[in-house]
């Protein structure tokens, strides 16, 4: 079985991005390459670092242009990108090189509460406001639109007495922390396409 080479997406603290290198690293069927960040002072950036992993930092103007990232991840050989937390549009020229192999999570249900602006704490305030009965996350393979790409599994939490987004947020981020690397790790099976 020939080994992934993956690259992940961060730009904030990288809950997932620390959670997935560490389920990974000496890993028989997957390596991760690199995490990318397009902010020098992004957690992610430190913690990767401290736990060993090879951290490249971009500019916004670099992570807007598509030939720039393209031809970055294709000198680096990289067989999956996966995006935890990361806040930028991926251009369509990277989408298209690498159609069904950049992965996102969607911290509720998709089609429900996705979207442009439709991230983060964006989502658990609206998963509130609209009285939702229950929430989950939505692994996806991405494409042009926003959180409109192939759904690959749902998982979902009953939301029963919330008073507060704070409290479905803590719901999902234990998910992300469950299942992501279950997710990634049927993708490098084969059993999840």
């Amino acid at each position: 079985m020939k080994k992934l080479s993956v690259a992940i997406f961060a730009s904030g603290t990288g809950s997932n991005a620390i959670n997935l290198i560490q389920s990974f690293k000496d890993h028989e069927g997957a390596s991760i390459s690199f995490v990318l960040s397009n902010k020098e002072d992004a957690p992610v950036v430190s913690s990767a670092r401290a736990l060993g992993a090879s951290v490249k930092v971009i500019s916004n103007e670099q992570a807007n242009d598509g030939e720039f990232l393209t031809q970055l991840v294709t000198d680096s050989k990289i067989d999956l990108i996966i995006l935890a937390g990361y806040l930028r549009k991926i251009p369509v020229e990277l989408i298209e090189k690498y159609s069904e192999r950049i992965l996102n999570v969607h911290p509720s249900l998709l089609p429900k509460h996705g979207g442009k602006n439709m991230y983060g704490d964006h989502v658990h305030r609206a998963v509130f406001e609209a009285g939702d009965r229950q929430s989950g996350i939505t692994f996806h393979w991405v494409n042009k639109h926003f959180d409109e790409g192939r759904i690959l599994a749902q998982f979902s939490t009953k939301l029963e007495n919330v008073s507060h987004p704070d409290e479905i947020k803590a719901k999902i981020q234990a998910m992300e922390k469950e299942f992501f690397p279950v997710i990634v790790q049927a993708i490098i099976n084969g059993t999840l396409k």
